[in-house]
This record gives C-alpha cells, sequence and structure tokens, in this order.
C-alpha cells in the first residue's frame, strides 16, 4: 500500500513563510485546488493582500501568524490552526533566510540565523504536527531544500550547510515516516526570481519565474517521489557536478556563476560582531 498522499477533502495545509515568494504562490496555488490554506507569517508581515487575491477560490487562506523560531508560538500555531481549521493534513515547511558568507569577512551572526530560521524553525514546526499526524494514522510533510545542498556555493557557507541539513533531515525520518503511515518529501529547486535570490551576490543561471516554480511544487505533492528538483536542465547538471573531482566542480562553479575572488573592498570586521 501506498504511503499516504494530501487531500483537500481530508484537511488543512499548512505552509510557513508564505507572506512572499515561494510560499504565497504556493499558497495561492493550492487554495485554488480546494485547500483550506493556513499560512504562518511572521506577525508583521503582509498577508491581507494574499487572503483578498484567493476570495472566491475553490479553498481559502488564513492567517496565523507566529516566528519560526519560536518553539512554543509554533506549537500553539499548530493547536491553533487544527482548532479553527481542521486537521494538518499537509505541512510545507517554507520559511527561510539566505544570508551570503564570505571567507574574507566571517562572522558568527549569519550561521546561526540561518541554523534558527532554516533548521530549528523547521523543527520547531515539525515534532507538533508530527505527533499529531502520527496520532491520526496520515500526513503529508514538504521540506524546502535547495540545489545549494548538494556542494558548496559561493557566499552559501551557511545557507547551503542548512539545507544540506535539511536533506540529511527528510532522508533519515523518512524510515519512520513511513511506517507511520506520513508522506515525506523535499524539494531542491534551483534558482527562483523571489526576494531571497536578489541577495546573491554571484550569477545564477537558468532563473525560474516564481509562479513556475510553486506549479512544479504543487504537481510534485499530487504525484511527485521523493526529492523533486528543477529546472531539470540546471538542476541534473548540479547532480552530474557533484561527481566530478573538486577542482574541475569548482572551475566550472567559477565559469557559471561568474565567481571572482577580488577581496572585499569593506574592512574586515571581528568574527565576535
Amino acid at each position: 500500500m501506498s504511503t499516504y498522499r494530501a487531500d483537500p477533502k481530508q484537511g488543512v495545509a499548512w505552509i510557513t513563510g508564505g507572506s512572499t515568494g515561494i510560499g504565497r504562490s504556493v499558497a495561492r496555488l493550492l487554495a485554488r485546488q480546494g485547500y483550506t490554506v493556513a499560512v504562518t507569517v511572521r506577525p508583521n508581515d503582509p498577508i491581507d493582500t494574499l487572503i483578498a487575491e484567493t476570495e472566491g477560490m475553490a479553498g481559502r487562506v488564513l492567517s496565523f501568524p507566529s516566528d519560526v523560531t519560536d518553539e512554543a508560538g509554533m506549537a500553539n500555531a499548530v493547536a491553533a490552526i487544527e482548532a479553527q481549521a481542521g486537521p494538518i493534513v499537509l505541512a510545507i515547511f517554507n520559511a527561510g533566510a539566505y544570508l551570503p558568507v564570505r571567507g574574507d569577512n566571517l562572522i558568527i551572526a549569519p550561521f546561526r540565523q540561518s541554523f534558527d530560521v532554516n533548521v530549528f524553525g523547521v523543527l520547531n514546526g515539525l515534532l507538533p504536527v508530527i505527533e499529531r499526524m502520527r496520532n491520526r494514522g496520515r500526513g503529508h510533510v514538504v521540506f524546502m531544500g535547495s540545489i545549494s545542498a548538494y556542494f558548496g556555493w559561493p557566499t552559501t557557507a551557511a545557507y547551503g550547510a542548512t539545507k544540506a541539513a535539511i536533506n540529511i533531515i527528510a532522508q533519515s525520518l523518512k524510515f519512520d515516516f513511513d511506517k507511520m503511515n506520513i508522506r515525506v518529501q523535499v524539494m531542491n529547486p534551483g534558482f527562483i526570481d523571489t526576494p531571497l535570490t536578489e541577495k546573491a551576490q554571484f550569477s545564477m543561471p537558468a532563473m525560474m519565474p516564481v509562479e513556475k516554480a510553486a506549479e512544479r511544487i504543487c504537481k510534485a505533492i499530487r504525484s511527485g517521489g521523493f526529492e523533486v528538483t528543477f529546472p531539470r536542465r540546471l538542476t541534473w547538471g548540479m547532480k552530474l557536478l557533484a561527481l566530478l573531482p573538486r577542482p574541475l566542480r569548482e572551475t566550472a562553479l567559477r565559469a557559471s556563476t561568474r565567481w571572482k575572488a577580488e577581496p572585499l573592498v569593506y574592512p574586515r570586521r571581528s568574527t565576535f560582531d
């Protein structure tokens, strides 16, 4: 028997980080498919416009503000969603932060913040929702990864490390989730045109519009396997690149990202900033 796959007729879709970018577009598409979509954003993030955009669709969007780094707050958000909207059958852990890191100006802060949001921010929501899914005997969980998990890119020492961690978490938990009838998927997209990628300090090949990326994610939720990666013209090449010896891979990355090794123009800051 195949593992459970979420159905809008059976409960709520919950998505973190749904006010902008991929999360917002996915929330809109899920509402169109008939889901009641509970969106968790930080208290001051814009969500009213998304709710207005989805009025009249087969489903609806509801706002449950919380900060993913707040462990107790996330547990309370899960409880509030289920009390007000119904059981969560689909949980999409999308909230994330990209903070560029340069080796010639290292500080601790971007590493700590990246792990707080991208890893512990996922776990803070995963634990309470998985307990409820386990008790019901079914569920569907989606982790948002990245091709930066495959190997190191320029400036992604913090971000890529968190996405590699997410992939390992998903791979490891799948052994137990399968037995609990909880489907787990990890999305490893390439470069998507969102506010997050605007911070990148290198050229990003095969940039994909956010609406197209959201379509791929929603299609994968309906019928995809464990790992979903796109656009394939980029991501399958990245998988092959990961098999090459490091010097060849590094040369290819320097060429594709147009990365140059000039030092930063601003003064080096203390590692204790």
